[in-house]
């Protein structure tokens, strides 16, 4: 019975094409909106999480934002008592940095300068472009060396022979420094930019840019297997214990991507219910078309009835034609959707996700819609009285 009533259903339809098509729109144009707005979410959340969690999903930074407060607390000594306290914390990298000039011959140039331990390069997954990294050695001893990022070392040498080098530094005075080595290009992370940073150890910065013992910034490395966020959480909880909530701030690839998720699917969400009114202003144009249907059909239906159709197999005729008109305007609707997502996505730049879950529950819905609104006209039909309906003119 269901497959009979659904080849009537669809041989009404293709009766009325025109009428169809013009039923179909509403539809069409709600699920298709719900599902570009729903894979486009989820396209653009996965594109600035990508990007977020590219610069180092495992890695949090801790800085002070006043030093007069914290400089008991941030030493050199901290990162110790931070993997003692906290487990999960596989490293942690005092940093310190300013602005300065570097000078090449008759070539002078801005940079910023970063005084780092030497184990800063495993930790970050640096690579060489020429030449090696300073060593422990080179810390302990306050040698001035120095590592240039690719952009400082292109505007310096041009020729690419920068290694073996002498180049000054100034902050109050100008020092010679040996370059021994030059970055290979990277992305920039939390902001800092590699290629336009120079590196010295740690020691040397200290005792030739500051006389302050206090650290500027801690990278702190989660290891393999925990995760960032949680991590994050218990140091908020240690730090507001030692210096308070105010006095220090902390970055986290982790839980910018799960900021992130949260505004966009709540966003993603929003615009898919605005999409979902014009699934609702659809169905009603459904319930418009198919109570115009019975009033056509009225004599069909006393002929059905006086010939022994009872009540049921008529409102089931009815209601199967209401729901396939839903379910043929939501195929569309997703062959529209995505569609429009794959043009944007394009234009945007972004990586399309294209979620199966989103189509099935626009198909779903639509159905619901189609049962919902077909429900009235169905009803209206199969309680029409049989000798009434084969007046009918």
């Amino acid at each position: 019975m269901f497959f009979e009533n659904l080849k009537l259903a669809f041989r009404s339809m293709v009766g009325s094409r025109l009428r169809t098509c013009l039923s179909l729109l509403g539809i069409i144009i709600g699920v298709g909106s719900v599902v570009t707005i729903l894979n486009l979410g989820n396209s653009a959340t996965g594109t600035i999480t990508d990007s977020v969690t590219s610069s180092g999903y495992n890695i949090i930074t801790l800085s002070s934002t006043n030093t007069s407060r914290t400089a008991s607390t941030f030493t050199q000594f901290f990162g110790d008592d931070l993997m003692a306290s906290i487990d999960g914390i596989d490293t942690v990298l005092c940093t310190v940095s300013s602005n300065t000039r570097i000078r090449f011959q008759k070539t002078t140039t801005n940079a910023s300068i970063m005084g780092i331990t030497s184990d800063f390069y495993s930790a970050m997954d640096l690579e060489m472009a020429q030449g090696q990294w300073f060593s422990p050695e080179d810390n302990i001893f306050k040698r001035q060396v120095v590592v240039l990022g690719t952009t400082i070392a292109e505007k310096l040498f041009p020729a690419g022979d920068a290694v073996g080098k002498y180049v000054s530094i100034f902050r109050n005075q100008s020092k010679s420094y040996l370059v021994i080595g030059v970055l290979e290009q990277k992305d920039a992370i939390f902001g800092v930019s590699y290629d336009s940073n120079i590196f010295v150890p740690y020691n040397t910065y200290a005792q030739r840019f500051t006389k302050v013992n206090s650290v500027g910034s801690y990278i702190i490395k989660v290891a393999d297997g925990y995760d960032p966020v949680e991590i994050n959480s218990e140091l908020k909880e240690k730090l507001n214990a030692l210096v308070g909530e105010n006095y220090y701030n902390l970055l986290s690839s982790a839980s910018m991507a799960e900021m992130v998720e949260s505004v966009t699917g709540t966003l993603s969400i929003f615009l898919a219910c605005i999409g979902g009114i014009s699934l609702v202003v659809g169905g009603i144009g459904i319930m418009n078309i198919m109570l115009v249907s019975v009033t056509e059909r009225t004599r069909e239906i006393g002929i059905r009835k006086s010939l022994g159709a009872p009540p049921k197999v008529i409102k089931a005729q009815f209601l199967t034609e209401a729901v396939a008109l839903t379910l043929l305007g939501g195929i569309i609707g997703i062959g529209v959707g995505i569609g429009l997502s794959k043009l944007v996505a394009n234009i945007a730049g972004w990586s399309l996700t294209i979620s199966v879950n989103t189509c099935i529950l626009s198909i779903g819905f639509s159905m619901v819609i189609g049962i919902f609104f077909g429900l009235y006209p169905a009803a209206k039909a199969a309680k029409m009285n049989p000798i009434d309906s084969l007046n009918y003119e």
